[in-house]
């Protein structure tokens, strides 16, 4: 197995298929160019912003991907749908959830999601983002219900949001306004997957409309595992009332899904290189074997539960929404948004301990991460009020609104530790010594030091009142906001006693504190024409901790506690002529952060900066069209409770990474590709180990066989490209890709 560090063979193929295409859409009329807007500057932004106006005169780095440039992504997942924007860092190489996912250059030392917060409808998931085995992309999938997607980086995300500052991601839903929908029947092609997607939406009266819409599927997954890991779906649905001075709306969700769970597998370091072990082929290895049908973990309440291994990332999610905007008159609007979810799940999953011995079959010790998410249950509410007034200067609009919600975060974890060998695809578990090989080596009492077999329940209530003002003075827009962030957490934790084997009453200890922060966000837009705008902007953000508290410190209130601070600046341009649209941000950032590893059982204090240019552009010609990015990164550890890493570059931290996207249409024919690359970068904070910069590239087929009906191929990682996406520290494992896959769909649109 081989890294590819840039290979010249992805980059060889796009850059064929561009000039293959191009001469084709030179020959094409290209009369409509000037009509054609590919980075939708007119479309009206509603994601972490205090007014309803057009990218081009919002001073904020946006990008927005439709539906339909969704599905050419060739994305598997939520979180690989992120790859394709720039400035965002997505390592989704942990199957449908469990990504860790940034933006420019703001560190990922620890997993999730801890200063981007995803939402659903300008609601979020989860309160936080990098909660230890239940980050907030667990709870979303994205189908056929999904209208568009809106990323925010930077701006005033930190004023308009909470645990938000590097950015927002917002999946905004279809509502039935355009009606009409679509069925599609996917499968794979290598390994057993079957998946049923429908939506539809349209008018129930002269002034109501519906969407409704869902997925079913089942399988072995990307990677083969001889058995189903994938079961389970996701229904969706929405109602909107028109009203005589605005709108109210209703939605439910209802998720229950199955996938498997891909984390690190044994690796060895050489010489600062990653390299792969006999019998393990990084892009496709996958632990769970029959061999290792069940798993006998502590629960929540002192017993015994016996879990089946299969389940891997296990989510059950069912929600209640409800929005409105009401018009009230001299001025003033009313804006409301409201939701409860109830959830819950369990994570499965095998990580080793050590990479053991390189001989003909891998021996190494795993540890089968056994995570009952007990409960993540939330409600969330936000609603503010504005007024749009005339002044000397221009028009004004004032907003002021109120962030609620409570987020309970309640998880048990008991890791037993197994003895596993692997050759290709067949992994099994090894005899312990006198006993069966579903019986652990090391019981979880006493696995890493009995460090590991917790449980806590805490909820947090989270208020956050904000105000906004916004001058629009023509040519010129200026808009200013704060916000008060002030949350409580209140519940408990407890850890194991080995001799009883049950929680140790007297090892409980309570949490009960208070901890606020408030945040800024100025920003200014000046239009110089139609076609072009310039923007600059000046933000401070925060981004609370959840459970990473909860090893450390007395959480009492009796000793302050850490918060984890971002400070940007960031000024660019927006241009666009003919076919042709460009975003450019020239970007830096200063963060302030603490940290709990779970699998290194180290405690972290840093402070990073970064500063770098994020480039963004679409290049519509006729019926060719590529889009594209690029982020360049200089970013670097300024302070640290470790003084030996001060001046080296964060971890997985790339100088440069970038997006391409060409595609080009003949009559019923559309071909294309979407290659994501990024350079070298350090697997440790200290800069020993690297791993190799790696291009993927996924690639598509459409066939429309009529005007409603089309067939499509897909295939991701076309090259089976081997990428290292994380190492941990010491270098004993490490996490890549998934290999190349493909898939057929047959689509229907009524």
């Amino acid at each position: 197995m081989h890294h590819h560090s840039f290979t010249t063979r992805p980059i060889a193929a796009a850059v064929s298929l561009a000039l293959l295409t191009i001469g084709s859409a030179w020959a094409q009329s290209t009369a409509a160019e000037a009509s054609k807007d590919g980075m939708n500057f007119d479309q009206i932004v509603v994601t972490g912003t205090s007014t309803a106006k057009s990218k081009m005169k919002q001073s904020v780095s946006v990008s927005t991907l439709s539906a339909e440039q969704m599905e050419k992504t060739g994305a598997t997942s939520a979180a690989e749908l992120l790859r394709a924007i720039p400035g965002v860092r997505s390592e989704s190489s942990g199957g449908e959830g469990n990504a860790n996912i940034t933006v420019r250059g703001v560190p990922l030392s620890a997993g999730g999601s801890r200063y981007v917060q995803l939402q659903e409808d300008g609601l979020p998931l989860v309160l936080f983002g990098d909660v230890s085995f239940g980050t907030a992309d667990q709870f979303l999938r994205a189908d056929f219900n999904v209208d568009r997607l809106e990323v925010i980086r930077g701006g005033s995300a930190s004023t308009l949001a909470t645990n938000s500052p590097g950015g927002i991601v917002n999946f905004i839903s279809k509502t039935g306004a355009e009606a009409g929908g679509s069925a599609a029947l996917t499968a794979g092609l290598q390994q057993r997957q079957t998946r049923l997607d429908v939506d539809y939406g349209g008018s129930l009266g002269p002034r109501t409309t519906f969407h409704i819409g869902g997925f079913q599927r089942t399988g072995e997954g990307a990677r083969a595992a001889g058995f189903n890991t994938e079961n389970g779906g996701q229904i969706r649905a929405n109602v909107t009332q028109q009203l005589d001075n605005g709108y109210i709306r209703f939605s439910v969700k209802s998720l229950e899904d199955r996938t498997p769970t891909l984390l690190p597998v044994p690796v060895t370091v050489s010489n600062g290189q990653i390299n792969a072990i006999n019998g393990i082929d990084p892009r496709t290895a996958f632990f769970i074997t029959p061999s290792l049908p069940t798993d006998r973990s502590l629960n929540h309440d002192g017993g015994f539960t016996t879990s089946n291994t299969r389940d891997g990332l296990r989510i059950q999610s069912n929600a209640f929404g409800f929005e409105g905007m009401l018009k009230l008159g001299d001025g003033w609007t009313l804006d409301e948004k409201f939701r409860r979810s109830s959830n819950s799940g369990r994570f499965i999953g095998l990580f080793p301990a050590d990479n053991g011995n390189n001989g003909k079959n891998a021996f190494f010790t795993a540890t089968l991460f056994n995570t009952s998410l007990d409960d993540f249950g939330n409600t969330f509410n936000d609603i503010k009020v504005s007024k749009a007034f005339d002044a000397g200067m221009g028009k004004v609009t004032a907003v002021a609104g109120v962030f609620t919600g409570v987020q309970t975060i309640a998880q048990t974890w008991y890791w037993n530790q197994y003895n596993m060998t692997m050759n290709g695809t067949n992994a099994q578990v090894v005899n312990a010594v006198g006993a069966p090989s579903s019986a652990p080596v090391t019981a979880g009492f006493d696995t890493w030091g009995g460090c590991c077999a917790r449980t806590w329940d805490v909820q947090y209530n989270q208020t956050a009142p904000y105000l906004a003002l916004t001058v629009d003075a023509g040519a010129l827009i200026v808009d200013a906001s704060v916000r008060s962030d002030n949350q409580k957490a209140s519940g408990y934790t407890l850890s194991s006693n080995a001799t009883t084997k049950s929680w140790d009453a007297t090892s409980q200890k309570n949490v009960n504190y208070d901890v606020s922060h408030n945040s800024y966000s100025l920003g200014a837009n000046y239009t110089i024409n139609r076609d072009l705008s310039l923007f600059a902007r000046s933000s401070d953000g925060v981004a609370f901790s959840a459970d990473r508290l909860l090893y450390g410190n007395p959480l009492d209130g009796s000793v302050p506690i850490a918060l984890n601070q971002i400070q940007q600046q960031e000024a660019g341009v927006k241009w666009r002529s003919g076919g042709f649209s460009l975003f450019s941000t020239l970007f830096s950032a200063r963060t302030t952060e603490s940290n709990y590893e779970a699998t290194t059982q180290k405690f972290t204090a840093n402070k990073y900066s970064s500063s770098g240019l994020e480039l963004e552009a679409v290049w519509n010609v006729g019926d060719f069209r590529i889009a594209g990015g690029t982020t360049w990164t200089n970013a670097k550890i300024t302070d640290s409770n470790d003084a030996s890493t001060v001046g080296k570059k964060p971890r997985r931290q790339a100088d440069f990474v970038y997006q391409l996207a060409p595609s080009v249409s003949f009559d019923s024919l559309e071909l294309g590709a979407a290659l994501v690359g990024t350079g070298d970068s350090y697997g440790d904070d200290a800069n020993t180990i690297t791993m190799a910069g790696f291009t993927t590239v996924n690639a598509f087929a459409n066939y429309r066989i009529n005007a409603k009906t089309q067939l499509s191929l897909r295939v991701n990682n076309l090259f089976n490209t081997l990428g290292y996406t994380e190492i941990e520290g010491d270098g004993h494992a490490a996490r890549a890709v998934n290999g190349r896959s493909a898939s057929v769909q047959l689509k229907y649109m009524f």
